[in-house]
């Protein structure tokens, strides 16, 4: 009897340590349980898990390319370039700026001069020399108080595949034969008082050949404004050094004919000249930036931009 006793007697010190074993393996379990329940809403919140949904894209275009060649050729001899936008500022209502839109490649079409002068704000009008209507363009422009230019065609990347007008400035040249086209040009093109490049992102790199240019325009008392078809052109800062007025192109208006695109781009060149003050764009006698600007420089004159020619903002 006794013996049974003994047996079914069980120690309260032992009870108590298997309750508390237990316990700290229920709470280890919650921890486990927890630590998993964590690391699975981690790894939904990162994407880990689940559907996947792409990063948004950023668009960081610069304009030109980096040792972008020249345009590829279309119905001018300088069409419009397959490279981007620049980048996009926050659009506001234009205040205050200065802007000189420059249209080159003029000097074919007088029906494209005239649609152009009918705008009747000041734009200036870059001529190729040698073109059919040249000169027709030029007196048409001056007349009209419009600013004119030499549109200097320079060799581009990748010549001779991408097409030159005959009279252009080659890498290959003398500086005789340079300067002596350069004085040319400014036969073909009356009433000029500034040049920028036509192409040229072969040539404007190479500041030997850049150098009787510069000299032809600064001895006729002409300005110079690098259209910057290369990241690599010295144009502008070799005439800043030589003492003449230049200027550098901020925006391409036409890279993308279509009407609300180049509107897209005026509007750009609005608020940079808002911001900066001043700002020089370019652009090309199509169909649908002549619509553009038609119907945009009214309203951006109305906003407060003030339009000049390009003569009125080189420095």
């Amino acid at each position: 009897m006794v013996a049974q006793r003994r047996n079914s007697f069980k120690h309260p010190r032992r009870a108590g340590n298997g309750k508390r074993k237990l316990l700290l393996l229920v709470l280890a379990v919650l921890l486990v349980v927890i630590a998993v329940l964590f690391v699975l809403l981690d790894g939904l919140k990162k994407g880990r898990w689940g559907e996947r949904h792409p990063s948004p894209v950023v668009e960081t275009h610069s304009m030109p390319q980096r040792g972008g060649a020249d345009y590829p050729q279309g119905a001018y001899s300088s069409a419009q370039t397959s490279q981007p936008l620049p980048p996009k500022e926050k659009l506001a209502p234009a205040r205050h700026g200065k802007l000189a839109i420059i249209v080159d490649d003029m000097g074919s079409s007088m029906k494209d001069a005239e649609r152009l002068l009918a705008i009747d704000i000041p734009l200036t009008f870059s001529v190729i020399p040698g073109l059919a209507n040249s000169r027709k363009v030029a007196n048409a422009a001056h007349a009209r108080g419009r600013g004119v230019m030499i549109h200097m065609p320079m060799e581009p990347q990748g010549y001779p595949g991408q097409r030159l007008e005959s009279n252009g400035l080659l890498v290959s040249q003398g500086e005789g034969e340079i300067t002596a086209r350069v004085e040319a040009y400014l036969k073909d093109v009356p009433h000029a008082t500034g040049a920028n490049n036509h192409m040229g992102s072969g040539f404007t790199e190479h500041e030997d050949k850049m150098q009787p240019v510069l000299e032809v325009l600064k001895k006729n008392g002409l300005y110079f404004v690098d259209s910057k078809t290369s990241s690599r052109s010295v144009g502008y800062p070799m005439a800043v050094r030589m003492g003449i007025q230049a200027g550098t192109r901020n925006v391409f208006l036409d890279n993308d004919q279509n009407v609300a695109k180049v509107k897209e781009q005026l509007a750009q060149a609005a608020t940079l000249a808002a911001k900066r003050g001043g700002v020089i764009a370019i652009c090309h006698p199509h169909a649908g930036t002549i619509q553009a600007l038609e119907e945009m420089m009214p309203k951006l004159h109305k906003e407060g931009i003030t339009f000049v020619t390009a003569a009125q903002i080189v420095r």
